[in-house]
Order: structure tokens, then C-alpha cells, then sequence
């Protein structure tokens, strides 16, 4: 935390005060002041609410940060799109842009587990209950993904290794595990989030209730693209699928932005106090 802002703001509120006992700080500077009575308190008071909006501030960028990073698994889209060939195993193209999308989803998964497990200490002030089925939920989506990468990596191997045509089969059924992974990782789970997060952020106020609402009404067009898929009755690739999970994109991107550009709202965290 810096302590240059807080140590000046201390120099100038007791350059008034008589000097009689010593307060350190970080670094070089000290101040001796005196106060007594309720002044005492609300000095005191003042300096330590300084501290811990600056805490939070940091936290809201740590948090913010993180959501845009989950975003960086986007080009897997198009990067895994050679494993979902027939012949792939059999074909002499490059692993490269398999094996980068594999890591971006590691980057994702990790991502995801963080922006829960930063925002917790804040959030269980408002439901403890909430904030922890928040971090249990992101660290399932996160294990899902990492499932996930692993089926396409077993494909990467059997590509790698030279296997003949009679294990087209088995690749075949690794691209479809990972296409049933990736509904739960991607569509359920996330709309479980988002669900759990906008309540949270709604009841508390640390964010504009509208973007909260966001979240909150996102998650249910998401879990009715993810039944639908489920129960065919629309394909997993089609572009119904990918509008059901707009609104929770749209709540993602918009709340990390947020987070990094204004912060928690400094009324809504004293309040939490």
C-alpha cells in the first residue's frame, strides 16, 4: 500500500497540534502530534478509512485486471479448429496454435480463479454464503477447463506420435469430450457466476446496480442456451448459442473495465465496514 498520500495528509492535519509523542511510518518520514477526547477518535477514524479505500482501490484493479485476462482465451475459438478435422491425426499441419490455445486457456482458468479469491475478502461483508459458492464455482469452471485442455492435448499427442487411421476414432471422441466439457466450463458454470457475483454486487452497491443487473439477468438467457443445447434442440455451434451468452460477456467485459477505470464505490465499502 503506499503511504506517501497518507503520511503527507497526516503532516498537514497535525502541523496545528503540540508536539509530544512520536508516530512512525514507512520510510523516513515521522510526526509527533497530540490529540485527546473525541478529536483523537475521529483522527484516527479518518486515517484508517484513508488506508483501507486505498486497499480496496487496489483491490478493485487486481479484480478488474483479471476479468479482462479471462477474456484472453477467446482465439482458442479458431486456434482448436484444426483438431476438430476428421484427418487431423493423420495430417502433417502444426500443433503451434493448438498448443498456444491450450495455454491461453490455462491463463483463463487461473484468471478465474483469482477474480473470485480477490474479490472474497470484500464480498463475504455482504453474504459469506454467496462469496464462498462464488469461489467454489469459479474453482470448478477452472478444473473443467483444465479438463478440457487436457482432452485436446491427448489429441495434440496422438498427432504428434504418428498414429495411424485406426485411431481417427478415438480422436474423434476426444473433440467431443472436449465439446461437452467445454458446455459446462463455458455455459453453465459461467451463468452460475455471474448469477452469484451480480446478486452480491447489486446488494452491496460497489458497483452501478444497472451493471450488476447485467450479470444477473444475463445468466438466465445463458442457462436456456445451455438446456437447449443439452436437449438438442439447438447445436452447440449455432449462433443462438452464442447470443444466449451475450449479456454475460457484455457483464464481464463491462465490470472489469469498471473496476479498472473507477473502482469500487467508496460510500458502498465504508458502508460494508
Amino acid at each position: 500500500m503506499p503511504y506517501a498520500p497518507v503520511a503527507q495528509w497526516i503532516e498537514q492535519e497535525t502541523s496545528k497540534l503540540l508536539v509530544v509523542g512520536s508516530i512512525p511510518t514507512r520510510g523516513t518520514i515521522s510526526m509527533r502530534i497530540f490529540l485527546k477526547g473525541p478529536e483523537a477518535f475521529l483522527f484516527w477514524y479518518d486515517i484508517a478509512m484513508k488506508m483501507t479505500l486505498e486497499a480496496h482501490r487496489k483491490t478493485s484493479l487486481i479484480a478488474g485486471l483479471l476479468y479482462l485476462l479471462t477474456f484472453i482465451s477467446i482465439p482458442t475459438l479458431s486456434l482448436y479448429g484444426p483438431t476438430k478435422s476428421a484427418d487431423f491425426i493423420l495430417s502433417n499441419s502444426s500443433d503451434t496454435g493448438v498448443i498456444i490455445g491450450a495455454l491461453l486457456e490455462v491463463i483463463m482458468a487461473l484468471a478465474c480463479i483469482g477474480t473470485a479469491v480477490v474479490l472474497y475478502p470484500l464480498l463475504k461483508k455482504q453474504s459469506q454464503t454467496l462469496a464462498l459458492g462464488l469461489v467454489a464455482s469459479r474453482i470448478v469452471e477452472a478444473t473443467a477447463i483444465f479438463i478440457g485442455v487436457s482432452l485436446i492435448m491427448a489429441i495434440v499427442s496422438l498427432h504428434q506420435s504418428g498414429a495411424g487411421a485406426d485411431m481417427q476414432a478415438a480422436g474423434h471422441m476426444l473433440a467431443v469430450l472436449y465439446d461437452r466439457v467445454f458446455l459446462q466450463s463455458q455455459s453453465f458454470l459461467p451463468a452460475v457466476n455471474d448469477l452469484l457475483l451480480g446478486i452480491l454486487l447489486y446488494k452491496s452497491r460497489l458497483v452501478p446496480r444497472g451493471l450488476s443487473l447485467i450479470g444477473i439477468i444475463g445468466a438466465f438467457p445463458l442457462l436456456l442456451g445451455y438446456g437447449a443445447v443439452m436437449f438438442n434442440v439447438i447445436g452447440q455451434h449455432d449462433s443462438w448459442a452464442g447470443l444466449a451468452a451475450l449479456l454475460v460477456a457484455l457483464f464481464e467485459l463491462s465490470l472489469g473495465v469498471w473496476l479498472v477505470v473507477k473502482g469500487f464505490n467508496s460510500k458502498a465499502v465504508a458502508a460494508l465496514k
